[in-house]
């Protein structure tokens, strides 16, 4: 007898989820875009304030949220060594840089990469 095919559950991605807020930038936070990945966790970002860092993907989000070049990102900055170093804390998707761009919080970012 042939077995029976199960179907998958398709899941929402996270930010098909209605009611979840997007981060924003705050004062110890800032928007970037991804330039380069340079191996492993880390990735070369060009922050708002003009400023390249190398920035570390923490694995909460290494494997959930898969990153590509020219994704805009949040960075936070690392007390020491602040214009060289930093974390990714989330990975904006297309819908969400969308209503960044109406609020016009990416206009920096658009100056700087121009």
């Amino acid at each position: 007898m042939p077995r029976k095919k199960r179907r998958r559950k398709k899941r929402k991605r996270e930010s098909e989820k209605e009611g979840k807020e997007i981060p924003l930038p705050d004062d110890a936070t800032m928007l970037g875009m991804i330039e380069e990945f340079l191996g492993y966790d880390r990735a070369r970002v060009i922050c708002a304030d003009g400023k390249t860092r190398l920035c570390r993907i923490p694995g909460r989000l290494k494997k959930r949220m898969w990153m590509r070049v020219g994704d805009v990102v949040l960075v936070a900055p690392w007390e020491f060594q602040y214009d060289k170093r930093g974390d990714i804390i989330y990975r904006y998707s297309s819908s969400e840089v969308q209503k960044l761009n109406n609020m016009g919080l990416l206009e920096p970012l658009k100056t700087i990469l121009e």
